[in-house]
């Protein structure tokens, strides 16, 4: 299973636009009949004028100045029908409506150029999604993964959740964090995150010394920004992050925690946190200690399931204002594989939520499988 991007969306929206259609030609049907049939000194024309205005807000030119036709000939007959085409009230109805509908007309091109733009818009930005925020392998030696973020906003595709899992010789490492702040900013730390994760995955023998590496890269990329910024003070920004090393030789893990809330083992239907013994300031915030990088060992057997997370997962409110009980929640979710773990999370938290989050969120759980696998 590859990365997804779950965003809140609209359903129902083939049979919305349906009724979207016919809207129009009802509004021109019923002030057609009124009209004919009202006393000689009630005009109801000008109503017609919602007619194209209204299709203007959802279909393109063609289907609007068709409205506009549709309408200046309903208002036509009325004037044939009341009283004479050349009746000077109607006349000037009818030029108002034409008027109104080439108007409406404009503005439904306008809407679907600027339609087509954000289409163009959203494209690149899935392009440099899958740039970024790649995604991790449905596979890794002994262990299975699989990923997702979820977008706080409709249609977001970038933000300040990372996560990555990179292959080594002697197993697998593993990233996920969150940037603190929103916006190009934290988008940019993120990619610097991950861009320096993957190329020093490989390259560090030690998982302190990766740490040590990518709170480098942070602070580096800090003292570029706020250079760019023309500002003398060292940017505030920083990053929280769990990195992993899982060995694919023995059934542990090591864990530096960076200020990032603890991963959750799953096994056999106990939920338990692993909390680091001695964790680090976020990455970014290491000038604050002197201290050393200490890693946490932790067991990791065959059939355990390791679920990694951001903050936007356990600061999600429902109505009531109630965080999201994340180690309950999971304990009660099934959890055959990792892809049906984040699926059933996934629903349950958006449930608990009301559908909509107030933060990103990213998720990754991992499985150690059997030998024989």
């Amino acid at each position: 299973m590859g990365s997804r991007q779950w965003s809140p969306s609209l359903q129902g929206g083939t049979r919305q636009s349906r009724a979207l259609l016919v809207l129009p030609f009802v509004l021109i049907a019923v002030v057609t009949t009124v009209d004919i049939i009202a006393p000689p000194d009630v005009h109801l024309g000008p109503f017609l004028v919602a007619a194209p205005a209204i299709t203007a807000s959802f279909a393109g030119p063609g289907l609007t100045s068709f409205v506009g036709a549709v309408a200046v000939l309903a208002q036509a007959t009325v004037a044939v029908t009341r009283t004479s085409i050349t009746d000077l009230n109607h006349i000037y109805q009818i030029v108002a409506l034409f008027l109104i509908s080439a108007l409406a007309t404009v503005f439904a091109l306008l809407r679907k150029r600027h339609a087509a733009e954000m289409v163009q818009l959203r494209s690149v930005a899935e392009a440099a999604q899958r740039g970024v925020l790649r995604p991790v392998p449905p596979r890794s030696g002994p262990l299975r993964l699989a990923s997702v973020y979820m977008a706080a906003e409709a249609g977001a595709q970038l933000g300040g959740d990372l996560y990555a899992a990179a292959r080594t010789p002697e197993g697998t490492r593993v990233i996920i964090g969150d940037v603190k702040g929103k916006g190009l900013d934290a988008i940019s730390s993120a990619a610097g995150v991950l861009g320096a994760f993957r190329a020093l995955a490989r390259q560090e023998s030690g998982l302190a010394s990766l740490v040590a590496r990518l709170e480098t890269s942070v602070a580096a990329h800090q003292i570029d920004s706020a250079q760019e910024a023309a500002d003398e003070n060292i940017a505030e920004g920083f990053v929280t992050a769990a990195v992993l090393d899982i060995p694919d030789a023995a059934p542990v893990l090591r864990l530096v925690s960076c200020g990032h809330p603890p991963p959750l083992l799953l096994r056999a239907g106990q939920v338990c946190p692993l909390d680091a013994t001695e964790p680090v300031p976020p990455l970014g915030l290491g000038r604050l200690t002197a201290g050393r990088i200490e890693e946490d060992v932790f067991s990791f057997d065959a059939g355990d399931m390791l679920l990694l997370y951001t903050d936007g997962v356990t600061e999600a409110r429902d109505g009531s204002r109630d965080f999201y009980p994340l180690t309950e929640r999971v304990a009660a979710l099934r959890r055959e594989s990792p892809e049906e773990l984040l699926k059933h999370l996934c629903a349950d938290l958006l449930r608990h939520a009301g559908g909509h989050l107030g933060d990103d969120a990213a998720l990754v759980a991992i499985e150690r499988l059997p030998a024989t696998e």
